[in-house]
């Protein structure tokens, strides 16, 4: 299946032929990590735990179940959850008094906590994340790590003493997605949300979309910015250094295992998956040819370069399956690993090792001494050389307009003046969804795409998942 004639074929095709996921599980949009396709989530998970421990916040794992009468104490937040909830009624064939459900997202479920946990001013800013997995009632098509019930979610929430504070957090969490991205070969746009596309419950969103090989975009996760507005239903309240009572101000960022379902669909090719080294569960695989008068000269070999690239911190695998090398090579292909060493009976005599990018299918040949540092060095230009393609890419896709004729795949910019009835017209007669204002964008002079008034306010439109 080639990936740009269908995509929706392609991609299921390709995490199936890499092993990442079983979908066969009996209950629909929830489906079982299997081990290859868990390594992946695991070392992004890694990155994003050094990220948020470098900066303060601490580790924690909260209950699943969530008491009905606190879910409902922040009215907008349930009217943006209530048709996604799982509930569980009885216990064994006990009718609970007070209903439960599985958590969708974590607030409701931290915030009478958090009002135990924060009592003065010297408990600020308190800053906490998880990573577990969330329950959401999908009505849509689910597509494995992109669209699913039971979702492995990343979420930060943090409380401050005052709105100011809270904003540098999120000014904060915009310098960790930017130092993710560059981990996760991952390009992205941050959008300011529209006030009728806000997380359920926040004062702002900011949306994190990436731009898909269909001209659709992704939203890999999202920074809230609360206000007061959970804190005051929830009582998170701290006594300032007057003694005065106040409530805190807070923020989330919250992100899933979508991020992976990126790197698939952006990376992949008609070969497979194809994963940026950082992320890689194998970076390196190594294929013993093998002929007559030589085997067990190659297989000691192979054994050597082996260990001397675990020694050196490189994730490498040594494939003794007895298979011809062939066959090797297209399983180790669809699984995305970065790169193959392959050695034989030739490069014995040349003191050389075969290498083959996965990325540009590239082949060349390295000397034995000193191959390790070589190795990384190249692992490291395959990581930078996707950082740049897929950035590319996304940039070219991304069209200013002035007119909503001229509407075409893509990530739209357009002049907006800010009035709800001209959004939605704009989503009315394009058929996109308005991302927003682009954050951190340059100096913008135009007309309203609608209504024609002279406005300074960008904002992006595009087709999502």
């Amino acid at each position: 299946m080639r990936k740009k004639e269908n995509f929706s074929e392609w991609y299921p095709e390709v995490i199936e032929k890499a092993n990442l996921s079983d979908k066969r599980y009996p209950i629909k949009g929830m489906n079982v990590w299997t081990p290859y396709g868990w390594k992946a989530m695991r070392l992004i998970d890694r990155f994003i735990r050094r990220e948020f421990d470098a900066t303060g916040h601490d580790e924690v794992c909260f209950p699943l179940l969530i008491p009905e009468d606190q879910f409902k104490k922040e009215a907008d937040h349930i009217k943006g959850f209530e048709e996604w909830v799982y509930w569980v009624t009885h216990a064994g064939t006990t009718e609970l008094d007070v209903r439960l459900l599985l958590r969708p997202t974590s607030e409701t479920a931290m915030y009478p906590v958090f009002a135990l946990w924060v009592r003065s001013h010297a408990d600020l800013p308190l800053k906490i994340y998880q990573i577990v997995n969330v329950f959401r009632y999908e009505t849509k098509q689910t597509r494995a790590f992109m669209r699913v019930r039971e979702i492995h979610f990343f979420e930060s929430h943090t409380c401050h003493d005052s709105f100011e504070d809270a904003e540098r957090q999120i000014a904060e969490n915009i310098e960790i997605i930017e130092r993710l991205g560059k981990e996760y070969c991952l390009p992205y746009i941050l959008c300011r949300r529209p006030e009728w596309d806000k997380f359920a419950g926040a004062y702002y969103t900011i949306g994190i979309d990436s731009l898909m090989p269909t001209g659709r975009t992704l939203q890999l996760g999202s920074i809230h910015q609360y206000r007061t507005n959970f804190s005051e239903p929830y009582n998170i309240t701290y006594e300032d250094e007057k003694g005065e009572h106040k409530p805190v101000h807070q923020t989330t960022f919250g992100m899933a295992e979508r991020l992976l379902g990126a790197v698939i669909a952006i990376h992949g090719d008609d070969k497979g998956v194809l994963f940026p080294p950082q992320i890689a569960p194998i970076q390196v695989v190594i294929v013993p040819i093998l002929a007559k008068g030589s085997k067990t000269e190659v297989t000691d070999q192979c054994n050597e370069v082996y260990h001397e690239l675990k020694e050196s911190g490189v994730r490498v695998h040594l494939d003794e399956r007895d298979l011809r090398p062939g066959n090797k090579f297209y399983d180790w292909e669809a699984k995305g690993v970065p790169l193959r060493i392959e050695i034989g009976k030739q490069d014995l005599t040349a003191n050389v090792v075969t290498v083959v990018r996965r990325d540009n299918m590239n082949k060349d040949m390295i000397q034995r001494k000193g191959m390790a540092s070589k190795v990384k060095e190249m692992l490291k230009q395959i990581q930078g050389d996707l950082r740049t393609r897929s950035e590319e890419e996304m940039r070219e896709n991304i069209v200013l307009i002035n007119s909503l004729d001229e509407v075409k795949s893509g990530v739209m910019m357009m002049g907006w003046c800010g009035e709800e009835e001209c959004g939605h017209e704009i989503e009315d007669q394009t058929n996109l969804s308005i991302l927003g204002e682009p954050v951190g964008s340059e100096e913008f002079e135009g007309k309203c795409i609608v209504c024609g008034k002279e406005t300074k306010t960008p904002i992006c439109a595009a087709k999502t998942y």
